[in-house]
C-alpha cells in the first residue's frame, strides 16, 4: 500500500482488463475515433482517445481506451500515436467509419489536420462534430461579429483577471458578499433555507464552452455589488498607478449602461441556448429530435426579439 510501483502496477492491470472487456464489446466490428487533448495539472499536453461503437445489444457506447501525454501536437505526429495505440489492441484504422475532434487547426485543417490524413487513408472515415460542439462554434461565431458583444466578454475577462490575480482581491470579494447577503438577510429581502444564499465564484469563460458564458454573466451579476466595491478598492489603494489606472477603467467601464444592460441581454440569451446545450449532450439524443430542440430556440429567440 505503501509503495508508488506497486501501486503503479495495479492501476496498469487494471487499465488491461478493463480494455478487454471493451474489446470484447467491440467484436471486431466498425467504431468511431473520439479525440481530444487538454493540458493537465501540471499543464503537460496530453490526448484522450475514445472509441464510439454499437454493441452486441444494438446500444452506442463510447469507452475511453487510453489518455496519452503528447508532446509534438502536429497532425501527422498525433496520427502516428492513434495508429500505434490502435495496433496495440489488435484494432486498425481500417475499422474506422467516423471522426469528431474540436475545432482547431491540428485537427479539423483542410490540408494537413488530423481529419484529413486519416480521410486520405480510409474515405469512410467521416468528421462530424458534436450538436452541443455545432451550437457552441455557432455562438462563438456570430458573436465576434457583433462589436458589442466582443467588447462585453473582453471586459468580462480582464475584469476576472484583475480580481483573480490576488488572494487578497479575492478575500475583500468574499467579505463584500457577505456584507451584502447579511444586509439583504436583516431588510427580509432573502430567505433562510438550506441551499440558498451560496457563495459565489467568479468563473473564467471558454470559447468552446459556451455555457461557461452564461454562468459567468449571471454569476457577474449576482455580484454587481460586491465587485464595484473591491474595485473600487483597487482604484483608491492600488500599490502602482498601472494597477490603480487599470481598476479606474474597469470601475468607470463597469458602472455603465450600456455594460448592465449587455450582461442582462447576454445572461438572457444564453439561457435559452445553454437549455439547447443540454439537451444537445444527452447520450439519447437523435437527430430529428435535436432539430425540433432547435426550432424552440430559434422560436424562444425571436419572441424575445419581436418583445424587445
Amino acid at each position: 500500500m505503501t509503495s508508488l510501483m506497486i501501486q503503479k502496477d495495479i492501476v496498469n492491470a487494471c487499465k488491461i482488463e478493463t480494455i478487454k472487456v471493451i474489446l470484447e464489446e467491440l467484436n471486431g466490428d466498425h467504431f468511431t475515433l473520439l479525440v481530444d487533448e487538454s493540458f493537465d495539472v501540471s499543464r503537460k499536453e496530453q490526448m484522450a482517445i475514445v472509441l464510439q461503437f454499437i454493441d452486441r445489444m444494438r446500444f452506442v457506447m463510447e469507452r475511453l481506451i487510453n489518455i496519452i501525454h503528447v508532446q509534438d501536437t502536429s497532425a501527422l505526429s498525433l496520427k502516428v500515436v492513434i495508429v500505434n495505440l490502435l495496433a496495440q489492441h489488435s484494432l486498425s484504422l481500417s475499422s474506422v467509419r467516423g471522426q469528431y475532434y474540436d475545432k482547431v487547426n491540428n485537427m479539423q485543417g483542410e490540408v494537413h489536420g488530423l481529419k484529413m490524413l486519416i480521410r486520405q487513408k480510409i474515405r469512410p472515415a467521416h468528421s462530424i462534430h458534436y450538436f452541443a460542439h455545432q451550437l457552441q462554434l455557432t455562438l462563438a461565431g456570430i458573436s465576434k461579429k457583433c462589436f458589442e458583444v466582443g467588447k462585453h466578454v473582453v471586459l468580462v475577462s480582464n475584469i476576472f483577471n484583475v480580481l483573480r490575480s490576488s488572494f487578497k482581491r479575492m478575500d475583500d470579494l468574499r467579505d463584500s458578499q457577505k456584507a451584502i447577503i447579511q444586509e439583504a438577510l436583516e431588510m427580509g429581502e432573502l430567505t433562510i433555507a438550506r441551499g440558498l444564499n451560496q457563495q459565489l465564484d467568479l468563473s473564467r469563460a471558454c470559447d468552446t464552452r459556451w455555457r461557461s458564458h452564461c454562468k459567468s454573466f449571471n454569476n457577474l451579476i449576482l455580484m454587481f455589488g460586491s465587485i464595484l466595491d473591491v474595485l473600487e478598492l483597487l482604484a483608491l489603494d492600488a500599490r502602482s498607478i498601472d494597477e490603480r489606472v487599470k481598476a479606474t477603467g474597469h470601475l468607470e467601464s463597469y458602472r455603465t449602461f450600456e455594460i448592465v444592460f449587455m450582461l442582462h441581454l447576454m445572461r438572457d440569451v444564453l439561457k435559452i441556448t445553454n437549455v439547447l446545450n443540454k439537451c444537445l449532450q444527452k447520450n439519447e439524443q437523435d437527430v430529428a429530435n435535436a432539430m425540433l430542440l432547435v426550432e424552440v430556440a430559434k422560436r424562444r429567440l425571436q419572441v424575445s426579439r419581436d418583445d424587445e
